[in-house]
């Protein structure tokens, strides 16, 4: 984790960093050192070695990072036409710091001009806030924010789509008005439409 060298003018050890640190993982680190004096002069050599040990404690300072969520997108399913207050589904993140500070969920309103959803801050829960058309948008890409409550200002971002499954609410078309003949001669069960 770390390494020790001597600087070659003032003869003082220098800590090197030698792997990333992790708050999380480890906060302390405890080094035994020994230092010794390599070039003796013979006069003071009554005064026996001239080395020294010392034990150093490092300690790990904690650098605040932005919620972590469980997924890198979602994908949610809800049905047209379901009713207004509708869940859709649920996004998690949390602190990846010790300290575990809650988190915040926001929709981020650039993209869903319309507002056809809204999430709890606190639990997450994204819900329907009008009545959903497939045949007028069958997806809806939205952006989630997830804040801590302790610094705002540490965000992340997933992407979050939705898709508006099909209900059978429109009638079936006929293309135009076709004459289907069919000739007297067809058995029943058997159907032969020609167009006229």
């Amino acid at each position: 984790m770390f390494s020790i060298s001597t600087d070659k003018d003032t003869r003082e050890g220098i800590i090197t960093l030698r792997k990333p640190l992790n708050y999380e993982k480890k906060k302390q680190y405890s080094l035994h050192i020994s230092a010794e004096n390599t070039h003796l002069d013979p006069r003071l050599s009554y005064l026996g070695s001239f080395k020294d040990d010392a034990t150093l404690t490092i300690t790990v300072g904690d650098v605040d990072e932005p919620p972590v969520f469980s997924m890198d997108y979602y994908i949610m399913e809800v049905y047209e036409n379901a009713k207004v207050g509708t869940e859709v589904g649920a996004i998690t993140a949390r602190d990846p710091d010790s300290k575990n500070s809650p988190v915040r969920y926001f929709i981020e309103r650039g993209e869903d001009k319309e507002v056809y959803f809204d999430i709890e801050s606190i639990s997450g829960v994204i819900r329907t806030t009008q009545l959903l058309d497939r045949e007028e948008t069958p997806w809806h890409n939205i952006t989630v924010m997830a804040t801590e409550e302790d610094h705002p200002s540490l965000q992340s971002h997933v992407p979050v789509t939705v898709q508006v499954l099909d209900v059978n609410d429109n009638p079936p078309k006929i293309n135009s008005d076709e004459e289907i003949i069919i000739c007297e001669s067809t058995r029943a069960g058997q159907a032969s439409p020609k167009t006229a």
